[in-house]
């Protein structure tokens, strides 16, 4: 069994960063994805980046820029770094474990884009 837990969410304003972190407990094993993503009112979830196990990375073309994935392994975290916030990033941004066809989701962390 697997939980994540996201933080780091709040207010910004709007050209701000932040930095949003997930933390995992549990036997993550080898051979893994972690990703973000993210769901703005009535709109569907959508892939912002992931990171395998050894580190690979990727972003959807229009995640492209603003948006840095990382991992620290040994505190078992992955980070979500956003640069330049703008209105449309305000949405809830979740963490996700895949590992073959077992999926683990976090509850997610609010981020809100406002002046």
């Amino acid at each position: 069994q697997l939980q994540l837990v996201e933080s780091g969410g709040g207010l910004v304003q709007p050209g701000g960063s932040l930095r949003l972190s997930c933390s995992v407990s549990g036997s993550i094993f080898s051979f893994y994805e972690l990703a973000w993503y993210r769901q703005a009112p009535e709109t569907q979830r959508e892939l912002v980046a992931s990171i395998t196990g050894t580190g690979g990375t990727y972003y959807p073309d229009s995640m492209k820029g603003r948006f840095t994935i990382s991992r620290d392994g040994a505190k078992r975290t992955v980070y979500l770094k956003i640069s330049s916030l703008n209105s449309e990033d305000t949405a809830v941004y979740y963490c996700k474990y895949t590992r073959g066809a077992t999926v683990y989701w976090g509850q997610g962390t609010q981020v809100t884009v406002s002046s």
